[in-house]
């Protein structure tokens, strides 16, 4: 089984802006926690995601290359709005970081995300990592559809 195990954190400071970034559009086929479906258009590469229920930091996950025309057919047919954000990575202590700076709808939140092989793995944050949103459900990509940042009444 494929599983992802990623740690979420708010960002707090400007160090990572300097990172070449990619622009990303999302849309979610299905937004049911126990088996969300993702499009994505990251650059010129498209992909079909498949996630299962997520249980602490970890869940399973399968993802296929699509081609971008079937990908721009089948955002179309994605719940709206679509999530869209520019994608930068950074590396830091040997992790990747990927550092999500959200745009239209969810303009003003930016999350950093780092994957881990074991959830209890040891890790240094960046300076620019602040508090940690791993197991806030109003941060998922998938829940930011319903519940877009900027209809947030108050924003943490």
């Amino acid at each position: 089984m494929a599983l992802e195990i990623e740690r979420k954190f708010l960002v707090t400071g400007d160090e990572w802006r300097n990172a070449e970034g990619v622009v990303m559009r999302q849309g979610y086929l299905s937004t049911d926690p126990e088996r969300t479906v993702r499009v994505r258009i990251e650059g010129d590469r498209a992909t079909l995601t498949i996630k299962g229920l997520t249980r602490g930091a970890t869940r399973s996950e399968y993802e296929y290359d699509i081609p971008s025309e079937e990908a721009d057919e089948l955002l179309r047919l994605c719940e709206p709005p679509l999530i869209e954000k520019v994608r930068r990575r950074l590396e830091h202590d040997g992790l990747v970081w990927e550092i999500d700076e959200f745009l239209g709808e969810n303009q003003g939140l930016v999350v950093a995300e780092v994957e881990l092989d074991r959830e209890d793995r040891p890790f240094t944050k960046p300076l620019w990592v602040g508090e940690e949103v791993t197991h806030d459900p109003r941060f998922y990509n998938a829940n930011l559809v319903a519940n877009p940042f900027t209809k947030w009444q108050n924003p943490d």
